[in-house]
Parts: structure tokens; sequence; C-alpha cells
């Protein structure tokens, strides 16, 4: 049964998925400006204010697929209640502050999958779940690191061979010049998959309460909260991330970091116009190895890369078992 809540109640939820939007921003600010940062071509104080713009503009460049997906995608719509909501969010929020504190580059989108999984298996049971859109967010943990480390490696292959006969010092000068742009279109991505996720929550919150009469839809408010919410947090940065991300798997290049963020940022075009949320964590993590690796294995620290793989692995069921037990706790309350 649900039961539909009072303005302050539902205030205070709205607001809390805006507070797991503004740490997911903090958390994946790594994740637009590692590369440009570690290669010395912006400042981290500048860096974060390039990242946030594109981060919020990105609303005007991508669809809504992913918020849709969110929203109705991986738990049944019926089954979202105010409780659901709020014990999904616990259980990502409570796993991002943790990993943050750790400095480990873990991922936000799929505590937040998580969450909502292990708060609607706790109302529900099994049958919450709606297992195709679950399975292929599932398969993306592998997938989007994966292209991401293909399409880097292909990449630093190709400018390679473009620029051979050009001297070290005119090869770092133009991609000090060109890590603007794939900065920027990383961010892009960055804001395009992950504000989305935070919609989708919202939405599928203010339909299960009877807001959306005409049926399941993102509002534009809902929309210019959320990305200005992530840019917001982007801006206040994840320092520790940025140093493990940007310096820790391997040592960067303008020219391997434009190769990286260009490699990550195609995952994530192609992520969000799919419909598929995707960790950007993972997918900008997946593109610096291929970087690394493309000039020798060694270059990589595979025993920080096996660290980070640990935590991607543990994300979804960590984040699950907090939500599910904060729900526990409401319907034993309630």
């Amino acid at each position: 049964m649900h039961v539909t809540l009072g303005a302050p109640l539902l205030i205070g939820l709205i607001a809390t998925a805006l507070v797991f939007d503004f740490l997911n921003g903090l958390h994946d600010a790594a994740n637009s400006i590692a590369t440009v940062v570690s290669t010395r071509v912006l400042r981290p104080s500048v860096a974060v204010f390039w990242a946030a713009f594109f981060n919020f503009i990105a609303f005007l460049v991508f669809g809504l697929n992913v918020a849709e997906t969110v929203g109705k995608g991986i738990v049944e719509p019926s089954v979202v209640t105010a409780g659901v909501i709020f014990a999904a969010l616990c259980g990502a929020i409570v796993w991002n502050v943790a990993t943050w504190l750790l400095g480990i580059p873990s991922s936000s989108s799929h505590a937040l999958i998580g969450g909502l999984v292990g708060a609607g298996i706790a109302r529900a049971g099994l049958n919450a779940v709606v297992w195709s859109g679950f399975f292929k967010t599932a398969a993306a943990i592998v997938l989007s690191p994966l292209l991401g480390f293909v399409l880097a490696l292909l990449l630093v292959a190709a400018v390679s061979w473009i620029f051979l006969r050009s001297t070290p010092l005119a090869v770092d000068t133009t991609f000090r010049t060109l890590q603007f742009v794939s900065a920027a279109l990383y961010s892009l991505g960055h804001g395009g998959n992950d504000a989305q996720k935070t919609m989708g929550i919202i939405s599928v919150l203010l339909y299960s309460q009877g807001y959306m009469p005409g049926g399941f839809h993102v509002p534009l408010w809902v929309v210019l909260a959320c990305q200005a919410t992530m840019a917001l947090g982007t801006l206040f940065g994840g320092w520790r991330i940025v140093h493990t991300v940007g310096s820790k798997i391997t040592r960067l290049s303008p020219m391997r970091g434009f190769c990286a963020e260009t490699g990550g940022a195609i995952t994530l075009f192609l992520a969000t116009a799919l419909g598929i949320p995707v960790s950007t964590t993972h997918t900008i993590t997946g593109a610096i190895v291929g970087v690394g690796a493309a000039r020798r294995t060694s270059a990589v620290r595979w025993n920080i890369a096996q660290g980070i793989v640990v935590a991607w692995v543990l994300t979804l069921p960590a984040a699950a078992g907090v939500a599910a037990g904060v729900y526990g706790i409401i319907a034993i309350l309630g």
C-alpha cells in the first residue's frame, strides 16, 4: 500500500536525492579532471570550473534515456514508495562517503543502482527487480571500462602514427591545447549520464506519489536541479580520488591524457544514447589503464588497478545491503 507524503516529507526526500547528486559530482570530479590536472594542463582550481560548466550544460546535448531507465527500468515503478527511495539513497550515500574518505574511485552510479535494487527487494522480493534493465546495467560494469580501454589503446596507436615525424615539443604543445577539448567532452559525458540517474530517482518518486497523472516523465525543473547540483559538487572537487586516478595508476603525458579522455568520452556518449547507466569512474579508469598499457604493460601499477576493481565488484552488493537494512528499519518503525 502506498502512503501519500505530505509536502515537507516529499521536499525532504527530493533534497536527499539532490544531496546524493552533489556527492556524485564531488566523488566523480576526478573522472572529468584527473588527467588534465595530472598533466598540468590546467590548475585544479581552473579545472573544476571547466568540468562543472560542461557538467551543467549536458542536458542541452543528450536526451533523457538514462533517466527513463533508472526511473522505470531497474525496479518496478509500482513497488516504489518513499521508504524505498530513502533507503536506496542511504545505501548509495553511505558507500559514496566511505569510498571518498578512503580515496577509492568506486562508482556512484552503481551505488545508486545497488541501493535501489536492495530496497526494492527488501520491500517486495525478487519480483521487484526489472531483471532485463538490471543485467544491462550490470554488464556495463565490465563493458564500459573494457570499451574505454580499447578505444584509448587504439587512439594512442593512431596518434603515435600520425605524429611519428613530429618533435616531442610539438606533440606536447598540440595536445596541451587538445586536452581542453577532450576534458570538455568527458565532462559533458559525465554530466549527461550521471546526473540523469538522480533525475530518474526523483521522477519515479513523484510518479509514485501521484504527481504525474499523464504518465512517467522527467520534468524540466528536475533536469535543471540535478544538473546544477552535480555541477556544484564538481566545483568542490574530490582531490583524494583525483590523485589516485590521475597519477597512481600510470604516468600521463598530455597526448596520453587526451587519448584517455577521448576514449572515455566516446564510451559515455554511446552509453547515454542507448539509455545505459554506466559508471564514469569505471570508464575513465579503463581508458587510463589502456593508455598506460599502450606504452608497456609494466607502465601500469596493476596492484592499484586491482584494488579499484575490487571496489567495483563490492559496490552493488554493499550499497544494496545497506539499503535493505535501512528499509528493514523503516518497516519496523513504520
